[in-house]
């Protein structure tokens, strides 16, 4: 957890990040992507604004150096300061299945997830513990990315779906990157998505893992969970099926060497566009 505080928190937040941080509203969660300047998403970032003039940001711990660099370079005479509090600010997440969840010192991740910021424990009665598998797989259910190391600078920002999940906005102006994410928005349509899908045979699959598909589209694991049965259920960017078919679009990448992939796609819980 990065936290920002000072009186250009907010501005400068405004002019790197993908989202418009005049959404950030008390209790909710705002995601927005971290980008280089070749529209390249570096990190995921969730936001929470816990007080005037600060704002934290969630992000897996193995980006939090070299977002906190990214960022402190353009920093200036801005007044803020940036600093790491994953150490000493405890993160819960919480989950009720068809509820509203409405915990205190908790912003909404959605209409049934919350995170809890600097709660040592949960104090509700009569709940149960998720495992972090079980929290990935809501995850990966409802289509929401995740940026690792391994993955860190390798898509655009509509290939991870950020405009789906409303993580950027295209008024807001310009920050980072910004230039080469409006014309994939506005000239063209992205011919690589993330998609969701399910192995049809016992694999692993990790962030960062690349292959081939049985009908030969190329993928890069964004998000893994691996199911009792050892099958894997998969968050991952590969072309559109039609686009390797014949039927026109973008050609497909060169297909690795190794076993294709079997699988069967899933359905996400929002439109892609067409």
């Amino acid at each position: 957890m990065l936290r920002f505080e000072g009186a250009d928190a907010g501005k400068f937040l405004q002019g790197q990040l993908s989202n418009d941080l005049g959404l950030l509203s008390s209790g909710t969660i705002l995601r927005a992507g971290l980008h280089n300047p070749q529209g390249r998403t570096v990190a995921l970032l969730w936001l929470a604004a816990r007080a005037d003039n600060e704002i934290l940001a969630m992000l897996p711990r193995e980006l939090l150096d070299p977002v906190a660099s990214q960022l402190r370079r353009y920093l200036l005479r801005s007044k803020l300061v940036i600093s790491d509090i994953s150490a000493s600010t405890p993160l819960l997440g919480a989950w009720a299945q068809g509820a509203r969840l409405a915990l205190p010192e908790s912003w909404a991740l959605g209409d049934d997830r919350a995170v809890l910021i600097g709660v040592a424990q949960a104090s509700q009665s009569g709940t149960a513990h998720m495992t972090r598998q079980q929290w990935r797989a809501l995850d990966i259910a409802q289509g929401q990315p995740q940026v690792y190391a391994a993955t860190s600078a390798l898509f655009v920002a509509q290939m991870l779906n950020l405009d789906c999940i409303d993580a950027v906005s295209f008024t807001k102006g310009c920050y980072t990157g910004q230039e080469v994410i409006a014309r994939a928005h506005y000239r063209g349509r992205v011919k690589r998505r993330m998609q969701r899908f399910e192995s049809l045979h016992p694999c692993v699959l990790n962030p960062g893992d690349s292959g081939h598909l049985a009908d030969g589209r190329a993928y890069r694991v964004i998000e893994a969970l691996q199911r009792p049965d050892g099958c894997c259920e998969f968050l991952a960017v590969a072309p559109f099926p039609k686009a390797v078919d014949g039927s026109g679009g973008e050609a497909p990448e060169v297909a690795e060497a190794g076993e294709p992939l079997r699988v069967r796609a899933l359905p996400l819980p929002y439109a892609l566009p067409e």
